[in-house]
Formats: structure tokens, sequence, C-alpha cells
């Protein structure tokens, strides 16, 4: 599939995005999942979907959020497959999102919530050339930690196509950093294997390669397509690469460990707390 403009299908395109953004607002405040947004947008208007998302995240920043990296989703063909897409996309990252200091992951503040298993990257330089390359990419690179994302959406039964996943800032929810940094010059990131276990049973498994062939290659695809978007990459911002592995449920009170080689591992244990609507 291509990205093209669905014009005749969005005649009004301001229109459109306002009230797609005010339907994914709604869903979040309300924590009651919303229909999709693509009969607002169409199914392959990805500017359009972009734009939506940028909205909603100018919206959070106005409110005191800060942005602090970026998240690239569905470069796992497994994780394309569970959600019904055929290509990567990417979303912002908020300070508000990084619950890695928490002893356990707010469950009321996710609607219905999976986690995958991802190399984080902490930039050390800008990515704004005009000729970025993987070894720019590369060298751009502070240093790597194991993490899990816990991926959500506004949109009810995680009924999706990819306009619907990038206007809601590509299915973002929470995240979880590892402790242990890792310079690249130690570990390959393509190399890398992975184990999820989920209340101490394996429940998804997968490598680096499983990341469009190589973490670096989806950082590399990110630092252009952001950079194309007019905001770089930026030293300092935190860039989730993409799952390594299959998406796992993560219900409250459950614990998920991800084990990486080379990495380490990263332990987050969901709060048994419910919202008054999903405990109705």
């Amino acid at each position: 599939m291509t990205d093209v403009w669905e014009p005749a299908a969005v005649a009004n395109r301001e229109a459109a995005v306002a009230e797609a953004v005010a339907r994914l607002t709604r869903a979040a405040q309300d924590h009651t999942p919303c229909a999709p947004v693509r009969d607002l947008l169409g199914r392959a208007d990805i500017s359009l979907a972009y734009a939506v998302q940028q909205r909603v995240i100018g919206d959070r920043i106005a409110a005191g959020a800060r942005v602090v990296g970026r998240k690239i989703g569905c470069t796992s063909e497994a994780v394309q497959r569970q959600v019904g897409v055929d290509r990567p996309d990417f979303g912002v990252l908020l300070d508000d999102m990084d619950v890695s200091g928490l002893p356990a992951v707010p469950s009321d503040r996710l609607l219905q919530p999976r986690v995958e298993a991802e190399i984080a990257f902490v930039l050390a330089a800008d990515l704004d050339d005009d000729d970025l390359d993987i070894e720019r990419v590369r060298a751009a690179v502070g240093h790597a930690v194991a993490a899990l994302e816990i991926v959500d959406s506004r949109v009810a039964d995680w009924d999706i196509a990819i306009t619907d996943t990038v206007a809601d800032n590509a299915s973002s929810g929470l995240f979880v950093l590892g402790r242990e940094r890792v310079d690249l010059k130690e570990f390959e990131p393509r190399d890398v294997t992975m184990r999820l276990y989920a209340d101490g049973a394996l429940a998804s498994e997968g490598s680096g390669a499983a990341c469009l062939g190589d973490p670096l290659a989806a950082l590399l695809w990110l630092a252009r397509t952001a950079r194309e978007f007019g905001d770089p990459l930026r030293a300092g911002q935190v860039v989730l690469s993409g799952a390594l592995g299959p998406l796992v449920p993560t219900p409250p009170g459950i614990t998920v460990r991800a084990e990486m080689s080379g990495l380490g591992s990263v332990t987050a244990t969901f709060s048994h707390h419910f919202s008054p609507k999903e405990q109705g």
C-alpha cells in the first residue's frame, strides 16, 4: 500500500482533523474507547492522520507536557499482523508517559494496554543532517537500554487502520526504561535476542532482526521521517525503536519482565487499580 491522499473522501480537511482530535481527546478524558477515526480521515491519508497527531500532542504540550522523544510503531511483522497495519509509523513521547521510576504502572491511566519489548536509544547528538545514513545514526546514539513500551489505543477493540493508529499518536501509552546503559560498541542491536515473561511464563520472544531488519535501520527511518516533518530528532531524546516480538496483553496486577541479550532486563508490575468506568 502506498501513501496517498484521498481528497474526494475528505472534502473538508480542517473539519476532519478537528473532529478526529475531539473524538480521540474525549476517549482519553472519559476513559472510554471511541469509534475509529478513519471514517473522518480515510484509510490511507497519512498526512491527514499526522495532522491529527500533531494537534493532539500540541494540546498536551499546551497543558504542560514536555516532549522527551519518539517511538516507532509497527516495525515487526508479527505486530503488524496483530494490529492489522502494513507499515511503520511514529509517535511522540511525552514526559508524563515515562513511568520508569514508579513502583507500579498505573493501570487506571490505560484503556486496553498491551506490552512489547524494545531497544531504546538515547541520543547524544542531533539527527538533522541532509545526508543521514546508518553510520551517522549509529554515531549519534549515546547509549541503549532495554525497554517496555505499553501501547494503548483510544479506538475501541483495537479496530485500527494505519490512519487510526497514526492519528492516535501511534497507539502510544506509557513506557519503562531499564537501568543498564550499554554503549553500541558493546553489542549489535540486530543480534539481540529477547524473551518476555508474563507472571513468570514465556509470553513473547523475538530478536533485533524482527525490527525492520535492524533497530538502527528503524532509527534511521525515523530520523529521516522526522527531519522531513520539520521536527528532527535531538540530543537527549529517547527513541523506542520498535517491537522485537509479539504484543502481550497487560491486565491489572500482572508483572512482565523482558530479558535481552547484551542489555539485561526490564520489569514492570501493573497496579490493581481500576478506573470507575472499568469497575463498572
